[in-house]
C-alpha cells in the first residue's frame, strides 16, 4: 500500500474549514484504492504570522519541498492588511510557489448541470461549458523586478515590472498543448500583443512550439476580448493558455461561469512539487459557521489524486460523487438558487453526503 505524505496549510478564514473537509475526503477514497494519506499540519499566512511573525518560516517551505503535495487552504483577510508587503500573508502564497517551482497552474471550469440556475448567465451560454485554464504561475509582473514604491518630490511612484522569458513560455506552452491532446484538441493562447513586447514575445514562442502539435488547433486572441468572449461564449474553449497576470483574472471569472467561485479547484505543479487549493478567498467573515462551501477544496483533492497521486479512477469518482450530490439537491449556503428540492447543509455535511456516494458507488461495484 503506498503511503504519500501530505504537508496541510488549512491558513486563514475558512481555510481550515474547507482543508479538513477535502482531506476527510481523501482518507476515505483512499481506503477503496489502496492509498495511506499522511497528513502534517502548519500554520501559514495570516495564522503564521500572528504565531511566528512571518508569513511562512523556512522550516515550513523545507517540509513542503519533501511532500508528495502540499493543500493550502485559504491565506489573508482584512486584519493583516496594514502588514508590510514583505510580510503579508499573500507573501506565504507567492513565496510557495517560486521554492517549489510552481510554474504551472491548471483551473478545470466545469458547469454542472445541477447548479446552471445559480449561475448570472442563462442556461444557453453556459451549458456545457468545459474549460482548462492554463497559467504560467512563477513568471510575468508578480516576480518581476524592479518592484518598487519610492517618494518623489511630487508625490510617490509605484513600479511593477512584468518579464518573460522565452524558456518560460515554452515550457508552459507544452502543458497546455498536452493538455490539448488529452481534450478536445483545441487551444487559446491569451495575450495582449498588441501594446506589451511581453506578449509579442509569448505569441511568438506559442507559434513555435505549436509546430510540434499539428493535430492542436491553435488560435490567438487578445485578453479583453477574451474577458468578454468568456461572458458571451464560454463554450468556444477548450484549453486557455495565459501568462501570470491575465491567468489570475481570467480564472476568476471563469469561475463565475460555474454559479459560485467555491466551485472552482486549482492545481500548482512543478518539475518534483505539486500544490492544490480551491480558487476561493479567506471569507474570514463566515469562518467556524459552517456555511463555507468544500467543493473547490474536494475538487482540488481529485486533482492531487490525478496528477500527484496518478489515480485518475479515485479523482473520477470524487468529481461524480460532487455531482450526484449536487443532482440531489445538496446546497451549501453560497450555491442557493431557490429550487424547490435544494436541501441547505453545513461545509461538514457536505463532505459527508460525497463519503457517502463514494461508499454507495464502491459497494455497488463490489456487488455486482
Amino acid at each position: 500500500m503506498p503511503t504519500y505524505h501530505i504537508v496541510s496549510l488549512p491558513g486563514d478564514g475558512i481555510g481550515p474549514d474547507v482543508t479538513r473537509e477535502a482531506l476527510k475526503v481523501s482518507k476515505a477514497i483512499g481506503q477503496y484504492y489502496n492509498t495511506e494519506i499522511d497528513i502534517t499540519e502548519y500554520l501559514v499566512g495570516g495564522a503564521s504570522i500572528d504565531e511566528h511573525g512571518v508569513p511562512i518560516r523556512d522550516e515550513v517551505l523545507d517540509k513542503a519541498k519533501k511532500a508528495d503535495a502540499v493543500f493550502l487552504g485559504a491565506v489573508g483577510g482584512p486584519k493583516w492588511d496594514d502588514v508590510a508587503k514583505n510580510k503579508r500573508p499573500e507573501a506565504a502564497l507567492l513565496k510557495l510557489r517560486n521554492e517549489l517551482g510552481l510554474f504551472t497552474n491548471l483551473r478545470p471550469v466545469r458547469v454542472y448541470e445541477p447548479l446552471i440556475e445559480t449561475s448570472t448567465l442563462k442556461r444557453e451560454v453556459i451549458e456545457n461549458v468545459d474549460l482548462l485554464v492554463v497559467r504560467e504561475l512563477t513568471g510575468g509582473i508578480y516576480f518581476g523586478k524592479p518592484r518598487i514604491t519610492e517618494k518623489l518630490s511630487f508625490g510617490e511612484r509605484a513600479v511593477d515590472t512584468m518579464v518573460y522569458r522565452s524558456s518560460e513560455i515554452e515550457r508552459i506552452a507544452e502543458v497546455a498543448f498536452k493538455a490539448a491532446r488529452k481534450r478536445r484538441k483545441k487551444l487559446t493562447s491569451v495575450d495582449k500583443s498588441n501594446i506589451l513586447d511581453t506578449s509579442r514575445l509569448w505569441r511568438k514562442t506559442v507559434d513555435q512550439v505549436a509546430r510540434k502539435y499539428d493535430d492542436i488547433e491553435v488560435s490567438h486572441m487578445l485578453v479583453d476580448n477574451c474577458a468578454m468572449q468568456l461572458v458571451r461564449d464560454p463554450s468556444q474553449f477548450d484549453v486557455i493558455l495565459t501568462g501570470n497576470m491575465f491567468g489570475d483574472i481570467l480564472s476568476d471569472e471563469s469561475a463565475m461561469l460555474t454559479g459560485s467561485i467555491g466551485m472552482l479547484p486549482s492545481a500548482s505543479l512543478g518539475k518534483d512539487s505539486a500544490m492544490y487549493e480551491p480558487v476561493h478567498g479567506s471569507a474570514p467573515d463566515i469562518a467556524g459557521s459552517g456555511k463555507a462551501n468544500p467543493l473547490a477544496a474536494i475538487g482540488s483533492a481529485a486533482l492531487m489524486y490525478r496528477y500527484s497521486f496518478d489515480n485518475n479512477d479515485a479523482a473520477t469518482d470524487i468529481e461524480q460523487a460532487i455531482y450526484d450530490v449536487l443532482a440531489d439537491g445538496y446546497r451549501t449556503a453560497d450555491l442557493q438558487s431557490g429550487g424547490s428540492n435544494e436541501k441547505v447543509i453545513s461545509t461538514a455535511e457536505m463532505s459527508n453526503a460525497i463519503i457517502d456516494r463514494i461508499n454507495q458507488k464502491q459497494e455497488s461495484t463490489t456487488n455486482a
